[in-house]
């Protein structure tokens, strides 16, 4: 019905709004008009200004073009393979779908697509996967400090590619599954370009982690075309390699994808009501409402709630480099058992995420498959639900946290205990959580204070691994991945990250404990189904014990509302996409850019 609705009302509003345009002044060019019928608009991922098209660069904070979400966002510079959420499979986009392990797992073959070319006409070959990998190790940036610890070296010549696993002490691979995650989550970029990038920055690798990459070379459907403070524009290649028969055997519909740069999600939320938005990734409070009250052309993945596919958990992360958290795990966990999850969810979420009673808090998101890898007894007594505050009085009393002068704070080392919470300016639904920390807080006399840094801002300080700015502050683990949920678990407690700079890759807190990171180790190497679900009760319960972090709710990894008042043919659910040779591929609700998301830019049709 919802659908029916929205096709209704989009046929009343199409005639208004098909012919307008919106003009942006490109100082090289002068005024440049996208035609509203050609141009897709998005809202919720870009925030802040672009900064770089360095795809081998760092802090670019060009969400649109250099970003992961669910799976690498693949408008610009493309992976491998693509990740598909919904059946958990790769499908090929640079590489065929041949992908084929030794017998040891020690090494991974596959061979590039004869079609697959740059955007200069030459062929992507091997030579460009070994260059990105190399020069990512050599200058420490995302790819390096993901993938250098499992990846021994990439070799290959051609179309051939091989990736040699590090090994362990006992000639294991270190961790197959991270092999996998390189397939889908590293942006290839051209060896050509990274030469010319490097000899201009004379190998320093700082220089070269900022180079803005203006004259950057891609593979993907689409490249930058305009960007300034308040928009980022990108225009299809129409000479694009995946046109070819091998591939999408077309082009995508939309000449233009356009994202203006709001200020905020209620900013995101009136564009896309007015129909200046065609498709949102942001929180939106009862979303049903826009279609249910306002009669909207809004439609999401699902027509009931929780309307996305929920695979993540935002949490608020505790910073270890901080003395008074990091000695008083009794401090960590009364705040975590103090705070009100049912209101989050009824409230910051909208009823848009299971709650902690209906899917028991652990290291898993909902899917059944993950629930059902651990042993839910084994743990259900260091679960909680949350505003349990007689319970957190309790512990820091008796770990001696008390108020000894009087003034309705408790002390460490005779100092008040004063924290903050914090995550990015604008980001209502995580803002809304982390007041509901700070309540937590006083309830139990705690004082933390929330702080709302703008997010280009936030996300420097958030990765500094040395950073003591921020004591609490929010952040989504991976959600699905063919890696997880052994990323997931080794992001909330894994050493590998420890002091790494530039560290998008997770343990953002900082949290070291051997034990349990030797069982994390132990879980790629792991087949016997038993014995899994033994390592992953075994980490629950350490997590449960020691809460070096606190999921705050369910959601999915993207979020997912169209205006079809212009464009219409979204994902929802049950739909495909007809690969060349006639397979039926489920196209999942990433925003029509991630993963195996972006093959919904092939199936859009304009409305009337």
């Amino acid at each position: 019905m919802k659908k029916l609705i929205s096709m209704l009302l989009a046929m009343a509003m199409v005639l208004s709004m098909v012919v307008s345009t919106a003009a942006l002044a490109d100082e090289a060019t002068g005024d440049v008009e996208l035609p509203r019928e050609e141009t897709l608009y998005f809202a919720g991922q870009q925030w802040g200004a672009v900064n770089s098209w360095n795809p081998i660069g760092t802090n670019q904070n060009n969400s649109m073009g250099i970003a992961a979400g669910a799976g690498w966002r693949e408008v610009m510079f493309e992976t491998l393979y693509m990740w598909n959420v919904l059946d958990g499979k790769l499908y090929g986009l640079l590489a065929n779908d041949d992908y084929e392990w030794n017998d040891d797992m020690t090494a991974l073959t596959f061979t590039l697509k004869d079609a697959a070319k740059w955007s200069d006409g030459t062929d992507v070959t091997a030579e460009d996967v070994i260059r990105t990998f190399d020069v990512g190790v050599e200058i420490a940036n995302g790819t390096g400090s993901s993938y250098g610890p499992y990846i021994e070296s990439v070799e290959g010549e051609g179309k051939s590619v091989t990736i040699n696993a590090k090994l362990n002490d006992e000639g294991a691979p270190v961790n197959p599954l991270k092999i996998l995650d390189f397939l889908e989550l590293t942006p290839i970029a051209q060896a050509a370009w990274i030469d010319t990038c490097y000899e201009r920055n004379g190998g320093d690798a700082t220089a070269i982690l900022n180079d803005p990459g203006d004259d950057v070379v891609w593979s993907g459907p689409y490249t930058k075309y305009f960007a300034d403070d308040q928009k980022v524009v990108f225009v299809r290649d129409d000479n694009y390699w995946g046109q070819d028969a091998s591939m999408w055997g077309k082009l995508p519909v939309p000449k233009y994808l356009a994202h203006a740069i709001y200020a905020d999600n209620p900013a995101g939320e009136n564009a896309l009501k007015a129909g200046e938005v065609d498709v949102c990734q942001q929180f939106i409070g009862n979303v049903q409402n826009l279609w249910l009250e306002d009669g909207l052309p809004i439609s999401t993945y699902y027509e009931e709630a929780p309307y996305g596919v929920c695979l993540t958990m935002p949490t608020a992360w505790f910073n270890m480099n901080m003395p008074v958290i990091a000695e008083n795990t009794a401090l960590r966990k009364a705040i975590a058992i103090a705070v009100d999850y049912d209101s989050i969810i009824a409230n910051a979420m909208t009823g848009q995420s299971p709650t902690f009673a209906d899917v028991p808090r652990s290291l898993m998101n909902p899917t059944d498959g993950e629930q059902a890898l651990y042993d839910h007894d084994a743990v259900a007594d260091l679960q909680w639900t949350g505003n349990d505050v007689e319970g957190a009085i309790a512990l820091l009393d008796e770990a001696g946290l008390v108020d000894s002068d009087g003034d309705g704070w408790r002390e460490y080392n005779g100092e008040k205990i004063s924290l903050n919470a914090v995550c990015p300016n604008g980001w209502t639904d995580w803002q809304a959580s982390m007041e509901l920390v700070a309540a937590a807080g006083q309830a139990i006399g705690v004082e933390i204070t929330t702080y709302y840094p703008e997010a280009d801002a936030y996300n420097t300080v958030f990765t500094d691994p040395d950073q003591t700015e921020y004591a609490i502050f929010m952040w989504s683990p991976d959600a699905s991945t063919p890696s997880n949920p052994w990323t997931r678990i080794n992001q909330f407690m894994g050493m590998d990250y420890v002091g790494v700079t530039n560290n998008w890759s997770g343990n953002w807190g900082q949290y070291k404990n051997e034990e349990a990171d030797a069982l994390i180790k132990q879980i790629p190497l792991t087949t016997d189904e038993a014995e899994l679900k033994n390592l992953y009760t075994e980490l629950t319960k350490i997590y449960l014990t020691e809460v070096p972090s606190f999921s705050l709710m369910y959601r999915p990894s993207v979020f997912h509302a169209v205006n079809e008042s212009v464009w219409t043919n979204y994902p929802y659910e049950g739909s495909t996409y007809t690969m060349g040779d006639g397979t039926e591929v489920l196209v999942p609700p990433a925003d029509c850019t991630d993963g195996f998301g972006i093959a919904a830019l092939y199936n859009l049709e304009l409305v009337g």
